[in-house]
């Protein structure tokens, strides 16, 4: 079969947009429940985190959300002064930085326990379609590696 780069150039058979949109649709689900915490969506995942296991490097933290060092450490200084977490450069080699939290971080965990609940409700998936969604969306990120 021949192909056919009129076809492949139109929106509905880029894979790139349904993924696009569902995602600006999913974050836009966390906007008003984060809004009375005072966290953006980045930094919600940073908590998620560091909430699974503290006291990551910015680096590790950074791996696991797919975020570079100039997009995280701006955020970090603000979450830092902010009271919610701390960084330390490690003694053993002063070029990493660990980052902990306070706990006030810790707090935020207890506010922040319904979310993923409240967002799932939102969504609206029967529970087979979101493990297979959530599957093949890990296949597609895990094979880009």
């Amino acid at each position: 079969m021949e192909y056919d780069y009129k076809e492949a150039m139109k929106l509905k058979n880029q894979l790139c947009f349904p993924l696009y949109a569902a995602a600006r649709n999913v974050v836009s689900l966390y906007t008003p429940l984060l809004k009375p915490l005072g966290l953006t969506y980045t930094q919600y995942l940073v908590f998620l985190v560091l909430w699974e296991q503290d006291g990551l490097s910015v680096g590790e933290i950074g791996e696991k959300l797919w975020l570079d060092n100039g997009t995280l450490s701006p955020l970090l200084k603000k979450l830092e002064k902010e009271g919610y977490l701390t960084r330390a450069r490690a003694e053993e080699d002063d070029r990493v930085v660990t980052v902990s939290l306070t706990e006030k971080g810790k707090d935020l965990q207890e506010k922040a326990k319904l979310i993923p609940l409240q967002v799932a409700d939102c969504i609206g998936l029967p529970p087979e379609t979101a493990k297979g969604l959530y599957s093949a969306l890990y296949e597609l990120i895990n094979n880009k590696k």
